[in-house]
């Protein structure tokens, strides 16, 4: 059997770099920094300044109870823009489908380092892991550019009255919740890359198995 380990030293990398993109896709999801949404009435909002995220809006205030005040926002709130209500689905689906990746790469990688005989589907191993990393970096982009672009837009937000914000803010500045969650998504589909163009193992396969036919035909 050919020996593979040194081969896959990119795509371990790659799997170290999937690992990393996906941990900060989870916290990307679960930041308040998507928007940031500037007031001129600081009578409630004392900062001036609310953090609109897709699972919650919060601010700094001195007049509410507690430091900071938030008010949660579900898909099913008929005022949620669309933009996040998708981000709501696409970023859950982009921390599953990211689990699913590294694990799969996890094996492509054990099986080019440490396995000898069980090679007969690294092939589709390869394939599937730097499909889902290319997945999962669309899911989490989608909903980031998305509302990215509503931001330069100044898209507006009918909050209800408890929310205590305006439905239409003085300016509004992208959070560096999209500016990570960009970062970690081009960082899935650079590993995704990486899998998908590691041709090593199933050429070097083909040539072990050459020799065999040929001993068959004798």
């Amino acid at each position: 059997m050919i020996y593979l380990a040194h081969t896959g030293h990119r795509q371990f990398l790659g799997m170290v770099a999937g690992f990393l993109a996906w941990i900060v896709t989870m916290a990307t999801t679960g930041l308040n920094e998507w928007r940031l949404w500037h007031v001129d009435d600081a009578s409630v909002v004392t900062s001036g300044v609310a953090w609109v995220g897709i699972w919650r809006a919060c601010f700094y205030s001195h007049v509410l109870p507690g430091a900071e005040h938030c008010r949660g926002l579900s898909i099913l709130d008929a005022f949620v823009p669309v933009e996040i209500s998708v981000a709501q689905v696409l970023m859950v689906l982009a921390v599953i489908c990211g689990l699913a990746a590294n694990v799969s790469a996890a094996v492509a990688v054990r099986m080019v380092y440490f396995s000898l005989e069980e090679r007969k589907n690294i092939r589709l191993v390869f394939i599937l892991a730097g499909s889902l990393y290319l997945l999962t970096g669309t899911f989490s982009m989608v909903p980031l550019v998305w509302n990215m672009n509503s931001v330069l837009a100044n898209s507006t937000i009918d909050f209800p009255p408890e929310f205590h914000l305006p439905a239409a803010p003085v300016r509004q500045q992208v959070g560096s919740a999209i500016g990570v969650g960009l970062f970690a998504s081009l960082l899935m589909f650079i590993s995704g890359l990486l899998f998908l163009s590691y041709q090593y193992a199933w050429h070097s396969l083909r040539s072990e198995k050459m020799p065999q036919k040929k001993i068959s035909h004798i």
